[in-house]
Order: C-alpha cells, then sequence, then structure tokens
C-alpha cells in the first residue's frame, strides 16, 4: 500500500512547481515535504521529482500524482454519495486544445465549482498521448481509437477557416492560391506540433506545400498577428465570425474549410464526477461543433 500522504505531497509539488508552494498548502514545512518524497522515492527506487526549479514529474512521478488525484476524486465521489460532509476539493487533470479551450472548453469547466481543473495544452493529434501515459484523467482529441481503460466519445468537427486581411491576400496571392503562393507567403503556426496549415494546404493543392512562417503559442495572439497581416492561419470559425463578417479577415478559399473531427476520450474511474464531467463536454461541443 502507499502512502497517501507521500503521495499527496508529491502531487502537490508537481502542481505548484515548488517544494515551498506544497508546504505552505499542507501546513508542514519544505524540509517535511522533502523527507515525504524521497521516502517514497527509496520505496520505489526511483525518482519521482526532477528538482527544479521549477519542481517537474519524471514519468513515473506524474503516473503517481495522477493516481493520487485518482483516489482523491474517488474517496469525495464515495463521501457524498453517502451524504457526508464534502472533503477538500479534487483536481482533475486534463488534456485539451489550445483553440478549444478558447471556443467552448472553458464554460464546460466553469460548471464544475468544486472541482480544481490542471489543464495541459496540446495539439489535438497528440493530446491521447497524455491519456497513454497516464498523466491525465481525459482528453479532447482528434484520436477516436481505443485507448486502454478509457471510454470515447465523439463531440464532432471543428471548423477552421484559412484566413487572412484583405491586404495580405492581394499581396501574396494576386496571382491565386497556389501552391507556389503558399509556400512564398508567411504563415501563422501555433507551434511545431501545428499541422493545420500544412493539411489544409495539402487538401487545398493536391500536394504537400512547404510552409514557412512565424511560431505563435497563443489562440488569442494567432487572430491578433492575423488581423495584423502578419500571415495567414487556420483560425476556428467561431473566433473568426466577426472578423469574416466585418471584412477585416477574408477566407483564402471560401469553399474550402477544413473540419476536424474531436473526441472526448475519459478514464473508466468509479464515481459521478467523470460521468457529469463528460455529460457537461458534450453538451458544450454540441453548441459549437458540427455533428
Amino acid at each position: 500500500m502507499f502512502d497517501y500522504a507521500q503521495l499527496a505531497a508529491l502531487s502537490l509539488v508537481l502542481r505548484h512547481g515548488s517544494f515551498e508552494a506544497a508546504a505552505a498548502q499542507l501546513g508542514v514545512t519544505p524540509s517535511a515535504v522533502s523527507q515525504r518524497i524521497r521516502a517514497l522515492e527509496e520505496r520505489l527506487g526511483a525518482p519521482l521529482v526532477r528538482r527544479g526549479p521549477p519542481a517537474t514529474a519524471t514519468p513515473l512521478g506524474a503516473r503517481l500524482a495522477r493516481h493520487a488525484e485518482d483516489v482523491a476524486l474517488m474517496e469525495r465521489d464515495l463521501l457524498e454519495g453517502e451524504g457526508a460532509a464534502p472533503t477538500a476539493r479534487p483536481v482533475l487533470r486534463i488534456a485539451v486544445t489550445a483553440d478549444s479551450l478558447a471556443v467552448w472548453v472553458l464554460p464546460a469547466l466553469a460548471a464544475f465549482e468544486d472541482t480544481l481543473f490542471d489543464l495541459v495544452i496540446d495539439d489535438q493529434d497528440h493530446s491521447a498521448d497524455w491519456l497513454r501515459k497516464g498523466e491525465v484523467q481525459g482528453a479532447v482529441t482528434s484520436h477516436g481509437g481505443t485507448i486502454a481503460g478509457c471510454d470515447c466519445h465523439p463531440l464532432g468537427r471543428f471548423r477552421y477557416i484559412a484566413c487572412a486581411t484583405p491586404a495580405f491576400r492581394d499581396r501574396w496571392f494576386d496571382s491565386g492560391v497556389t501552391a507556389q503562393t503558399l509556400a512564398a507567403a508567411p504563415a501563422l503556426i501555433f507551434n511545431a506540433k501545428d499541422g493545420l496549415q500544412g493539411e489544409w494546404a495539402r487538401r487545398a493543392m493536391g500536394q504537400g506545400v512547404p510552409l514557412a512562417g512565424h511560431m505563435i503559442a497563443s489562440a488569442e495572439g494567432f487572430v491578433a498577428a492575423a488581423r495584423l497581416s502578419m500571415g495567414w492561419g487556420m483560425i476556428p470559425k467561431a473566433l473568426a465570425a466577426d472578423d469574416l463578417l466585418s471584412g477585416r479577415l477574408v477566407p483564402l478559399l471560401p469553399d474550402a474549410p477544413l473540419d476536424v473531427a474531436l473526441y472526448w476520450q475519459v478514464g473508466r474511474l468509479p464515481g459521478a464526477t467523470l460521468p457529469r464531467l463528460t455529460r457537461t463536454i458534450r453538451a458544450a461541443a454540441r453548441d459549437v461543433l458540427i455533428g
């Protein structure tokens, strides 16, 4: 059996990134927190924390922290089901895309006033990896296949539009949107994992197109850069709607949106909280995504 005081210390250190912050929340000294984690590491014969700053998890440490959060969640659900007084708020760690977070996920999470969230922001093509590693309890992902220990719920299709300002379009695509002009024009790219611009160009042109552009890892900054004519990029239709209506942004090819199918993959954990979260996530997605 694990010592759950040790697991709680591990979870707090990794959540806050420091032994001092974990100690303040537990009401003990940083030395006591360090001793708890060291005792757990010695028992398991493996490091659990990379002592930063900030303190970060080893793969085993991340899985153990997730286990501690699962146990706290199950205990809370059990006690509330028996009418007992509520315990400390549990932490749900889920992986979501930046675009989904900006457009529709936050209203779903806001309904859980009795729960804390630790959000991992990752590309929809990679967010399922966090579930496979056992580091999150749920993920919004483009992966609809089977993940061991998880249930998969289709959410709908998230529509993106290849957008730019009229001035950018006229400068870079005055001769039309072709593989050559796309390769020459600066693109907007969220990060190294972002394949949306390349996928849209491949589908629209019928061939792969080498793209170069600005890396802007912020959903709001991405749209702002498009408005400033820094480049063209794939913007969620829900975020671009007002700009498209006003003419501040225009689609590069009006009849060529890119639809990305999204799924909610969630661990099979006993209790009421994760099923309630699943219902809320699915309801929020229905209001925005294309069925």
